[in-house]
């Protein structure tokens, strides 16, 4: 997997500069706890932390291309090729010859041989840079989904990169800003494509190639989702979800290291198990081992709510003796979920207080524990983005709210007014911001971006729409938390749904052929009938689990009393003081999950202010 930073500079030497270029490189030690690289250049500065995956000798970075012994192209890369072993055989066709086993190589020579058009013959998750030494230009590449992250800042003579934004901010170029376009995007659940939140920062987007000159930085796109006519009929399109479910675990199986499968009890990370443990066992490697969080007195105390009709944990059991995996249950107490140095841990590992609160905290924690078995998990990430799996798919009203329709269905449940999500944050502050007037805009970029087929209208029109908006503005934040949780760990997580194969051929599959038997998800249900237990199968969506400790919630209400009760904490000058008051005092809106919420925002921005020493300008 590994984490990359870097230095493009056309003016300054930066052979001068190791130590800075030192300092970002190892910003990225737990996304690459393996080994270490570093490589200088007067014009660039390329640095490698390595999580050894596949040709654990030979897959060192930065890798360098040469001819008559002077480098020709520098490669350092983050992510997996799944099909690196075709694209080899293929250059080895065309003459090429490899020093290694490994998919890095690979990808450095397909740059040589097809130039900047190669990342359309990639599949699989990646972030990368590579510095052509000859035309002294740096390629900047990110995978189509988004799935690896890649961000960048622009300098008066180049640029600053990295797998993540603290690599750019070890950097005295880059110092931390945020102004109120990036507390927007910090305030309001729907990605920005490009946006990082510090001033002057950005994101590569997905399935986009930078290219930085010394005469600018210039943008290309090379994928986007298509509007197709499909031609299929129901049976054959049920088949080839299956086919296609099928060759994309094989290929995600493919590692040097010890692997595993995370396990909800949900249909997709079932189906990712079953289809894994089939392919192991064909290859006589079984059986797969299969990972679950739970929390302590979880099952025997549950309470089902709007989301969560039942609890996980009998359903993991359930799959867990279907398919024979080697099952572990990873079991949390609510002190651990409230502990402040977890939630140090998740901020370092986020950069931004974009938390999900104790289910970020259970995620790490989960990790951390599956780190000591295992180095590459599976996950059922992006199904429900993919199929249509929300409960607010099915929602009429979300469907019919001019907005983004997990905002619609939020403020739905929590009561709140139509501009505004419940937080503890300053009123005056959140008014000078203007939220509605930026979700609004922000919308609307969102549906202008929606690819039609001609003549289709009604319903159909509408779910495309649907299934786009979540595909670019909900997936990602989701892909950017499970990266984050587990790389900071060094674990590399794979997202099979995410094969941008299966997301083309579902996305333009009719919803009414998503929705053929009347329930969520009808075609991975279809394609998956004989993987999965009954249970599963007919088991309403569930989301990944929240506790219902009472504990937790009584843990945040002391941590806020203590903030409340220094002079210093850098929160204060943007917090609802007196709101937040009556929350230390246990006097919420009396709904659990909100009060959760907005405590949880709150502790989680003060620790970022403080951790990063952010200088908010409004």
């Amino acid at each position: 997997m590994c984490g990359i930073a870097g230095w493009v500079d056309y003016e300054r030497d930066l052979t001068q500069e190791r130590d800075v270029a030192q300092r970002m490189t190892a910003t990225m030690a737990k996304r690459g706890p393996d080994a270490e690289g570093l490589w200088l250049s007067p014009r660039a500065a390329l640095g490698h932390r390595r999580l050894s995956i596949i040709d654990l000798e030979g897959g060192r970075q930065p890798m360098i291309a040469a001819e008559n012994g002077a480098p020709v192209a520098v490669l350092i890369y983050t992510g997996e090729v799944y099909n690196f072993r075709e694209l080899r055989a293929e250059l080895e066709a065309l003459g090429h010859r490899f020093e290694t086993r490994s998919d890095t190589e690979v990808v450095l020579h397909a740059y040589l041989q097809w130039g900047a058009s190669f990342p359309e013959r990639l599949n699989g998750m990646f972030a990368f840079a590579l510095w052509d030494e000859r035309a002294q230009e740096l390629l900047l590449v990110r995978d189509r989904l988004g799935i690896k992250p890649l961000y960048y800042r622009p300098t008066a003579t180049g640029v600053l990169f990295g797998s993540e934004p603290k690599a750019i901010l070890a950097n005295p170029l880059a110092p931390p800003v945020v102004d109120a376009d990036g507390l927007r995007d910090l305030l309001v659940v729907a990605k920005t494509p490009g946006r990082a939140v510090f001033r002057d920062m950005r994101e590569v987007r997905p399935g986009h190639v930078l290219h930085v000159r010394k005469e600018g930085i210039t943008e290309r796109r090379y994928w986007a989702l298509e509007a197709r006519p499909h031609t299929d009929d129901l049976a054959t399109t049920i088949r080839t979800v299956r086919e296609l479910l099928e060759d994309i675990v094989a290929r995600q199986l493919i590692s040097d290291v010890p692997l595993c499968t995370l396990l909800s009890g949900g249909l997709d990370s079932s189906v990712v198990t079953a289809l894994a443990q089939r392919a192991l066992v064909a290859e006589g490697a079984g059986p797969v081992r299969s990972f679950s969080v739970d929390f302590v007195g979880q099952t025997q105390n549950f309470q089902p709510d709007d989301f969560r009709a039942s609890p996980d944990a009998p359903f993991v059991a359930d799959v867990a003796r279907h398919v024979a995996s080697a099952h572990s249950d990873i079991v949390l107490s609510a002190d651990e979920l409230a502990d402040p140095a977890v939630r140090e841990a998740v901020l370092a590992a986020r950069d931004l207080p974009l938390s999900f609160g104790d289910l970020d905290a259970s995620l790490y924690l989960l990790f951390r524990a599956i780190r000591n078995h295992s180095t590459v998990a599976l996950s059922g990430e992006s199904a429900d983005e993919v199929f249509g799996g929300y409960l607010w798919f099915h929602d009429a009203e979300a469907v019919a709210a001019e907005t983004f329709p997990w905002i619609a269905f939020r403020r739905k449940r929590s009561g709140a007014s139509s501009r505004s999500l419940p937080t503890l944050l300053d009123s005056g502050m959140l008014q000078k911001l203007e939220l509605g007037d930026h979700v609004r805009q922000h919308y609307r970029e969102a549906i202008s971006e929606v690819p039609r087929l001609p003549g289709e209208t009604g319903h159909e029109r509408r779910m495309r729409e649907f299934c786009h908006l979540h595909l670019t503005r909900f997936l990602p934040t989701l892909l950017d938390r499970k990266d984050r949780m587990s790389m900071a760990s060094g674990l590399e997580v794979r997202v099979p749904f995410c094969d941008h194969r299966l997301v083309e051929y579902v996305f333009n599959t009719p919803w009414s052929m998503k929705t053929f038997d009347g329930h969520e998800k009808s075609l991975l249900r279809a394609a998956s009938a004989d993987l999965v237990p009954r249970s599963v199968l007919e088991r309403r969506k569930s989301p990944y689990p929240s506790t219902q400790d009472p504990a937790y919630n009584q843990a945040l209400r002391g941590q806020i009393g203590r903030l409340l009760e220094g002079k210093d904490a850098p929160i204060l000058p943007l917090l609802d003081v007196e709101r937040a008051r009556a929350f230390a005092a246990g006097e919420g809106t009396g709904s659990v999950e909100v009060d959760r919420a907005q405590m949880e925002q709150a502790l989680m921005m003060d620790a970022w202010l403080a951790r990063y020493e952010v200088r908010v300008v409004l």
